[in-house]
């Protein structure tokens, strides 16, 4: 028996998704919560543990997360009563005999959000990268046109990484403005270790005149991550949904 989870939570309060000594993560509070309810023991036999569809780091949200583990369904209710309010459980259901995940996900949607103006935001603080700097849209959009396709990623995740294919399938990338809030939307088959990140970081030094479009694609032929810009923090960016 496999169950399937679909929840959400604010990635401000926690250390990341993966369990971590001494630090608060999503895995260990729903894993906790799990297990109150129905026990230590998985029915695989194991430990009761989730299996997570996209690892999210420290600060990063998740709108739309998938976790699977071998037990049965809990009303999301019930587990919700016992979860801190910066995470909730949206549904849980029995999922198909030896279903992963992880393993099993067809593709990944996330979003990146900017708050770009002279001032600072109170409400978007721990939701959006406030950008007050000169912001090219036009520069955005030619960027994420130039990502949408196959393509080596190399130049967007670390240099030190356990990645041995950095080729990714790109089903959808474009910047969505909404006045002020800019956000990224990117739909892919597999992402690296801060991939999106980095993405952002460098499309925003592009907009902001410090390299060209050209250049930026250019990355995109696996150029070492050394060429590529900063990496965007972590609270801009939101795991919207999981495809399977």
């Amino acid at each position: 028996m496999v169950t399937k989870l679909t929840l959400e939570y604010d990635g401000a309060g926690f250390a990341g998704w993966a369990r971590q000594p001494g630090k608060r993560t999503v895995q260990e509070e729903l894993e906790r919560a799990l297990r109150t309810v129905l026990g230590e023991q998985g029915q695989d036999g194991g430990p009761l543990s989730l299996t997570v569809a996209g690892r999210t780091d420290a600060g990063v949200h998740a709108w739309g997360q998938v976790a699977s583990y071998a037990h049965e369904a809990v009303d999301p209710l019930r587990l919700n009563g016992l979860l801190a309010e910066d995470v909730a459980v949206l549904s849980s259901e029995p999922a198909p005999e030896g279903f992963d995940a992880r393993r099993d996900a067809l593709g990944r949607t996330y979003c990146y959000r900017v708050l770009a103006r002279r001032t600072r935001g109170v409400f978007e603080r721990d939701r959006a990268l406030w950008w007050p700097g000169s912001v090219d849209r036009e520069a955005l959009v030619e960027c994420a046109r130039a990502i949408g396709g196959r393509h080596d990623f190399t130049a967007f995740t670390p240099a030190e990484t356990e990645h041995r294919w950095f080729n990714c399938d790109v089903r959808r990338a474009e910047w969505v403005m909404h006045d002020e809030l800019l956000e990224f939307w990117i739909e892919a088959d597999m992402f690296l270790r801060h991939m999106n990140r980095v993405l952002v970081g460098t499309m925003l030094e592009v907009a902001g005149g410090r390299r060209g479009v050209e250049q930026f694609a250019g990355l995109l032929e696996g150029r070492p991550r050394a060429q590529a810009g900063s990496t965007a923090p972590a609270h801009g960016l939101a795991l919207v949904r999981v495809d399977y």
